[in-house]
């Protein structure tokens, strides 16, 4: 068949299907939208011309993002998800230049970059645990070529914060040739906020979503914020009337009034906090420092947990096929019954795999 190998050996992106009755395997947020948003949003639908294209660039969610965030509206590229932005941004200043990004990291910054074409370059975590920023290594490969620097802050799928003086290094050191790109997704659970660094920056571009603390999975929308010089031209490498007049919709309902996103987030937070302490009581079980909405657990065995888990009926993300995770399950933070499941879940597991370790030891002789 005539498909370019870049698309025939791409692994693509791919989630498990297994059955479950508790979903914490995607960092989504446990809640539906409000009543009043909700009913919002299907007015606002029901009154849609659906008859008619949407806004060429969703301008009136533009000027809408604009105000929130305190941004120029020039400077604001709204897309169906941020990873279409992460798609344009490849395209924009990656397509024969270089992708620079850490590894683990967001899988989307990679598939794009080998199916575009670019000149992909991963530099592994450092640490013990394999989460600690390599800025000497970056640093030195943003000393050649020009292209696109993804840095996620903070990171997944380790859920820790990038010191922000790294941040702000990295993006000096990429100067005019690189596109530093700061992923903030989950920006909002770690109260971080990069916009005064990308002010400053002229390369430099924020990239959000309104698909976990404002919990949009559903509808996605993603947003970039960066100089109205960059975002023009990132305008360009997005497909025209790319969000539907349906997403804007909600999205337009939401922004009425998004005051019930505080108290999610805070909720998350305390949330995040009680499942850590749980598990760090648990032997066998390392939970790295997060300040997002998932944790990230390092365990004995991460495909028998994981079983165990699904046989309790508890959907988590295996991530021990990354380098240097060995051992890796990675569990959002869901709803206060949710996580009582998935702890509930885990205790178990741990109890049967320490059951199973004393029937294997050698008996004692006399």
């Amino acid at each position: 068949m005539s498909i370019r190998s870049a698309v025939t050996s791409a692994p693509g992106y791919r989630l498990s299907a297994r059955a479950h009755t508790v979903k914490l395997d995607q960092n989504e947020s446990p809640y539906d939208l409000p009543d009043d948003v909700r009913e919002r949003a299907l007015a606002r639908i029901a009154d849609a011309d659906l008859h008619r294209y949407p806004d060429l660039h969703a301008d009136r969610v533009r000027r809408r993002i604009a105000e929130l965030e305190g941004w120029p509206e020039a400077g604001v590229v709204v897309a169906s998800g941020s990873n279409v932005l992460i798609q344009a941004l490849v395209i924009a200043g990656g397509i024969g230049r270089r992708v620079l990004c850490v590894a683990p990291t967001f899988a989307v910054y990679s598939l794009q970059a080998r199916l575009l074409g670019a000149d992909l370059t991963e530099v592994a975590l450092v640490g013990e645990h394999g989460s600690e920023l390599p800025e000497r290594a970056l640093t030195a490969e943003l000393a050649n070529g020009v292209g696109v620097h993804f840095m996620t802050d903070p990171m997944a799928p380790t859920g820790n914060a990038l010191p922000h003086g790294s941040v702000e290094r990295l993006i000096a050191a990429g100067g005019d040739r690189w596109l530093s790109v700061i992923d903030e997704a989950y920006g909002a659970f770690a109260g971080s906020d990069h916009r005064e660094l990308v002010r400053r920056a002229p390369n430099a571009v924020s990239i959000r979503t309104l698909s976990k603390a404002y919990g949009l999975g559903g509808v996605r929308l993603g947003y970039a914020l960066a100089a109205p010089a960059v975002a023009t031209e990132l305008q360009k490498a997005i497909l025209p009337f790319s969000v539907s007049i349906l997403q804007l919709a909600v999205v337009e309902a939401v922004l009425d009034d998004p005051s019930y996103v505080e108290a999610r987030v805070r909720e998350s937070v305390a949330e995040r906090e009680r499942v850590a302490r749980a598990l760090r009581a648990l032997p066998g079980v390392h939970v790295h420092p997060s300040v997002t909405n998932f944790l990230l657990l390092s365990v004995g065995d991460a495909e028998r947990t994981y079983e165990r888990l699904l046989e309790a009926g508890v959907l988590v993300r295996r991530q021990d096929h990354l380098p240097g995770l060995r051992g890796a399950l990675r569990v959002s933070i869901g709803s206060p019954s949710d996580n009582d499941a998935f702890l509930a879940a885990m205790a178990s597991s741990v109890d049967r795999e320490r059951a199973d370790d004393r029937e294997e030891a050698p008996h004692a002789t006399g």
